[in-house]
């Protein structure tokens, strides 16, 4: 079986630069450019890992991320944070907010794909 995840950024090409990097090792993917589309795909989809922008239009990933952890149906998903923030207060706050890790823009593949074999190891295929 095939892993899914959910990746959630504003930004069309780090999206794709993210999805493409997931399905290249057999995940299937969906996408959300905002937070709300995220909870809801979240709850729908009940995807393996959750791979979240932190600046963002409306409802930034933090808030995103606080909601998805509070809730009883998606809490038990982990949320890789992807941003350009990379202080260590940013690492710190996300971690608080129930984020598992936090990969910095401009990021590598080998980075997405370790949070793959690391959050989701039953699912990985390669």
């Amino acid at each position: 079986m095939t892993g899914k995840a959910l990746v959630c950024d504003d930004s069309s090409a780090d999206l794709m630069n993210i999805k493409n990097i997931v399905e290249g090792v057999g995940y299937r993917v969906s996408v959300a450019t905002d937070g709300g589309e995220a909870i809801n795909k979240a709850r729908e989809e009940k995807p393996d890992i959750i791979f979240l922008d932190i600046i963002m239009p409306e409802m930034d990933g933090y808030e995103t991320c606080r909601r998805l952890t509070d809730d009883r149906e998606t809490r038990n998903i982990p949320v890789i944070f992807v941003s350009s923030k990379n202080q260590k207060a940013d690492r710190i706050w996300a971690e608080m907010q129930g984020g598992k890790g936090l990969i910095t823009k401009p990021f590598k593949d080998d980075e997405i794909i370790d949070c793959l074999q690391r959050y989701t190891p039953a699912k990985h295929n390669s």
